[in-house]
């Protein structure tokens, strides 16, 4: 019989499945990428500076009016965010390099130290907007519930890494206390200081660390429900969040009062379109978008690079967010696993919560766009968070052996020098130290240099050249 052979098609199908081969084999190089030892580290490390460095472009951009305004200079409130992230750079270096134990035992002293700010500011601080969350420190207005979220990171997670180390955690009570309590009593302070936003990331935080720990379903649900319960309950016996509520369930019922800022927001996204009116042109920042350079500092964004510019700031947390949890689910540590997805949960729900609010998903609640909103306060605490991230991220196991290999930086051989290397790690059960020996004895091994040596009994000391490399001091 015979066969007609048509022209072209032949062709046409085999540059088609050669395309689709080139194209499989690109996916399967990206995703080789993915697998390489420190590829978390750099997805954190990346993802970070970049959104550092837009916030500082959309600081100076979104302060010029104003700055020009109060003091005359441009630059003045920019100059102000500049300082805090030089301040918090070198926070974020030195976290990065230091080890699990110090931030194990770091959490105790930064949640008694954040109590006692918060008792300040709730009795001695400075209200603004009608909201007392401000301590004057030396001259200095800081904002004590910002770093409080970082230190009830590291505390809870440092509670319940100890708790499942010891074996304690199959009793509910133990998943709570002191927990539960701890977190209460940060709320109740923030909360004093007409704070509800950070409230709500704080219970977030406690949530996530209940989550990771694999607390019982319902143990879950009841905490869940009891946070719905409290946010309402807090939500109904202030009027001016109740006005919130109201205003954001209709934003143009009350356009020129509490609907002027959800608004206007709205607006600036609008103008943007897909790629925006320019950088440094937005309108809505000369006086008709309140807190442009701090709340709404999104709004901003989406004015002056359009939806391109928002999806990009979307991109960079998202990517934040992937590398925290590969973080989380790669590391063998208890501490690790749940300090890490703590202060992913906090920085990628507040990111969450000041977006939605913006975008007119949920009520406007004040909060800052982390690492990207003007603040020291919030921004200082957040580049820490990072540098622990960053040390977190060094603990996975394929990258322990490759930095391994590099040997000790300078400020690994400084805390070995003087005797902190090891501080707070995780207790051994049953008071002794487990032998580093995994060789039975009487079998003859090679060691070094071809020669062969036998290990005579259990106590007897084993050669340098018999020992597991997995069990060196780094």
């Amino acid at each position: 019989m015979a066969t007609t052979v048509v022209p072209g098609v032949s062709g046409t199908r085999e540059r088609s499945a050669g395309g689709r081969g080139r194209d499989r084999a690109l996916w399967r190089e990206w995703a080789r990428s993915l697998d390489r030892p420190l590829t978390s580290y750099y997805l954190v490390l990346g993802t970070g500076v970049m959104l550092i460095t837009l916030g500082l472009v959309m600081v100076l951009s979104s302060t010029m009016v104003d700055s020009i305004t109060e003091t005359g200079s441009a630059f003045s409130m920019f100059q102000k965010q500049m300082v805090s992230a030089l301040f918090g750079l070198p926070l974020m270096i030195l976290a990065s390099h230091l080890p699990l134990g110090i931030f194990r035992v770091v959490g105790y002293p930064a949640i008694i130290v954040s109590v006692g700010l918060l008792l300040l500011t709730a009795f001695q601080g400075t209200e603004v907007n009608g909201a007392m969350r401000w301590l004057e420190i030396g001259g200095v207005s800081i904002q004590p519930s910002e770093p409080a979220k970082l230190a009830f990171a590291l505390w809870g997670a440092n509670i319940l890494a100890r708790k499942e180390e010891l074996g304690e955690l199959t009793e509910w009570r133990h998943l709570l206390f002191p927990l539960l309590p701890g977190c209460g009593l940060l709320a109740l302070l923030v909360l004093l200081g007409s704070d509800l936003s950070t409230t709500l990331v704080l219970l977030l935080v406690f949530l996530s660390l209940l989550w990771v720990v694999g607390a019982p379903g319902k143990l879950f649900v009841a905490m869940f429900g009891l946070v719905l319960a409290l946010a309402t309950i807090v939500i109904a016996i202030e009027p001016y969040r109740i006005a919130r509520v109201t205003v954001f369930l209709d934003p143009g019922s009350d356009p020129t009062d509490a609907g002027f800022q959800s608004l206007h927001g709205l607006y600036a996204l609008g103008t943007g379109g897909v790629f925006g009116v320019g950088i440094g042109a937005s309108r809505e920042k000369w006086g008709f978008l309140p807190f442009a350079e701090s709340d709404f500092i999104f709004a901003i964004i989406g004015e002056e690079f359009g939806l391109i510019g928002t999806l990009l700031v979307l991109g960079l947390f998202g990517v934040l967010g992937y590398a925290g949890l590969r973080v989380a689910t790669r590391v063998t540590d208890p501490f690790a696993r749940l300090a890490a997805a703590a202060i992913v949960t906090w920085v990628l729900g507040q990111a969450m919560i000041n977006i939605a609010a913006v975008i007119g998903l949920v009520p406007v609640t004040g909060i800052p766009l982390p690492l990207v909103s003007y603040g020291g306060s919030a921004l200082i605490p957040t580049m820490a968070a990072l540098g622990v991230l960053l040390a977190l991220a060094k603990t996975e196991p394929e990258a322990a052996k490759t930095l391994a290999a590099r040997g000790p930086g300078r400020v690994q051989r400084a805390l070995s020098w003087l005797g902190l290397e090891n501080v707070g790690a995780p207790p051994k059960r049953g008071g002794t130290a487990p032998s580093r020996r995994t060789t039975t004895p009487g079998l003859p091994r090679p060691a070094r240099g071809g020669v062969r040596t036998t290990a005579k009994n259990s106590s007897g000391p084993v050669p340098v050249g018999d020992r597991p490399r997995r069990d060196r001091r780094r």
